[in-house]
């Protein structure tokens, strides 16, 4: 393939933005060599501005569960950029989507839109502090809440990709009230809630984590997590961003049949635009300001275009629900690579799944961090020859979409069969 116009393309970049783009994920430092520059979207596909053409899995890191340019997510768009684009007053749309993000959620009852995940992981934790009286923020190794300066210790995603699991100009009084834990490690926490059981103010988690790749939680730690809280007057928050709508209607919680205090959601909520909401409890939820003391707000906290295209994408979630499609999907992608990947191993639930260059199973962030991050590196680049856009990390889960067909995934392990081949 000819990437030409994708390395002027960065090259230009570079000059105006620090590394070239605009978040660290995007910038292939996982993988070597730089990025390609996308020139647009079409259905399960993305064309980059040398006009070549890549079956996707990334879907924007996960909120293009429709695929690129859904019709009924584009129709509601630019109906709703016709009537202006920000009013920084209420309208009708936040309402509405709050209604549909509470019935497909349960354990929400009030939720406040924002504008990112980060933001919204960063809410709640301010509001589960301020409900509780109490300062300390349980976290486990490997999870990514966003670039929170209090989250940002032992974090996954990107942090995890470039080797930086804290970042200079984190004061350490920041963090020195965030305790870091090993997912899946029932004793450890048991230990922790045995120390400081009645200065933890929230516990903080992927419910199923897609920032050190793809990693599932054992049903005794869920049941643990949601029993010491409760125990020991502490909330439980569930990092939703990647999972929400999309392991199911209900995200993980409802696969685990657990009813989290707090969740915090993004990428699907926002239908591929800018937004994050936090949700939960009503009684945890009217200590926000001005219902209650706890200070958050945002001037495009519930743009109208952001609404209308979240709203579009729950409607049809709903009335045309993918899952069933996607598991199928999903366990024939797995089955394919497990066949082929001899060295390797898949994990996957639903629509998300990780190919670690680890044979052993990974259940935490040191399992995952003994993975042939090379490796992937060199799979990557094989795959991307080969027309398969993969998240350019060995840490980063890989998304299905509903756009997706069988012929799609043959035409994927087809090319995985050739790429493992000659790396």
């Amino acid at each position: 393939m000819n990437h030409t116009k994708s390395i002027q393309a960065f090259a230009r970049a570079c000059q105006l933005i620090p590394g070239g783009v605009n978040s660290p994920a995007r910038a292939f430092g996982g993988v070597g060599g730089q990025p390609i520059f996308i020139a647009k979207g079409d259905g399960a596909h993305l064309i980059d501005v040398d006009g070549n053409r890549y079956l996707d899995y990334c879907g924007s890191w996960g909120p293009l569960i429709l695929g690129h340019a859904h019709p009924r997510v584009v129709k509601a768009v630019n109906e709703a950029m016709a009537n202006g684009a920000s009013f920084g007053a209420p309208t009708e749309l936040e309402t509405q989507l709050a209604e549909l993000i509470t019935r497909l959620m349960p354990s929400i009852e009030m939720v406040r839109m924002v504008s990112s995940g980060t933001e919204a992981a960063m809410s709640a934790i301010r509001l589960a502090r301020g409900y509780t009286g109490r300062d300390v923020i349980v976290k486990f190794a490997g999870c990514y809440h966003g670039h929170v300066d209090s989250l940002l210790v032992s974090a996954g995603s990107s942090a995890t990709t470039l080797g930086v699991p804290t970042s200079p100009g984190v004061p350490k009084g920041c963090t020195q009230d965030t305790l870091v834990l090993r997912y899946n490690d029932v004793a450890a926490l048991q230990e922790a809630f045995k120390g400081k059981g009645d200065q933890i103010a929230g516990v903080i988690l992927e419910p199923v984590v897609g920032n050190m790749g793809l990693v599932t939680p054992t049903n005794e730690f869920l049941s643990e997590l949601r029993r010491l809280t409760q125990h020991h007057g502490a909330l439980l928050i569930y990092d939703e961003v990647m999972t929400g709508f999309r392991l199911a209607p209900g995200g993980a919680q409802q696969l685990h049949q657990m009813k989290p205090d707090l969740t915090v959601l993004g990428k699907i909520v926002g239908g591929g635009l800018p937004v994050g909401a936090y949700g939960g409890r009503a009684d945890v939820m009217k200590k926000i300001m001005p219902a209650g003391p706890v200070f958050q707000a945002g001037t495009l906290s519930g743009n109208p275009l952001a609404m209308a295209a979240g709203l579009a994408t729950l409607e049809e979630l709903r009335d045309r629900p993918p899952y069933e499609r996607l598991e199928k999907l999903g366990a024939m992608l797995e089955a394919g690579l497990g066949a082929v990947a001899k060295t390797a191993r898949v994990q996957r639930v639903g629509s998300m799944w990780t190919l670690f260059f680890n044979p052993d199973p990974v259940v935490d962030y040191d399992g995952a961090k003994k993975s042939d991050a090379a490796k992937f590196g060199r799979f990557f680049w094989a795959m991307l020859e080969r027309g398969i856009y993969l998240p350019c990390s060995q840490f980063e889960a890989a998304f299905l979409m509903s756009v997706h067909t069988e012929d799609h995934i043959r035409q994927t392990l087809a090319a995985a069969t050739e790429a493992l081949a000659v790396i």
